[in-house]
């Protein structure tokens, strides 16, 4: 499994997960969904107790990955596989995103 924790305006909102059969999970941190000021990271992921289950990427995630050149560049530099859009996303949302979202990757 790997998982990594997304970011919400620098602020840790949930984590995001891979399990071993390649299906993706989400959930918030509880200091997220207590405070009520902090709003939902994505209209489809809604503030909830409950973990979402994807067998893709969440799109809200998904979006948040470089194409075509950029995509190859990275895969290449790197050395990931390009249908491996977790180690992608792991690799290229750390800092600078097209949106609030950013990842902080775990240190396991």
């Amino acid at each position: 499994m790997r998982s990594t924790t997304i970011l919400y305006k620098g602020i840790p909102a949930g984590i995001l997960s891979q399990l071993a059969n390649g299906s993706f999970h989400f959930r918030y941190i509880e200091s997220w969904l207590d405070d009520k000021k902090m709003p939902a990271i994505s209209l489809t992921l809604p503030k909830s107790k409950k973990e979402f289950k994807s067998p893709h990427l969440f799109p809200v995630f998904f979006h948040l990955l470089p194409e075509g050149a950029n995509k190859q560049a990275v895969c290449k530099f790197k050395k990931i596989d390009p249908a491996d859009h977790f180690g992608i996303l792991i690799n290229t949302a750390q800092f600078d995103t097209s949106g609030a979202i950013t990842i902080q990757p775990s240190m396991s």
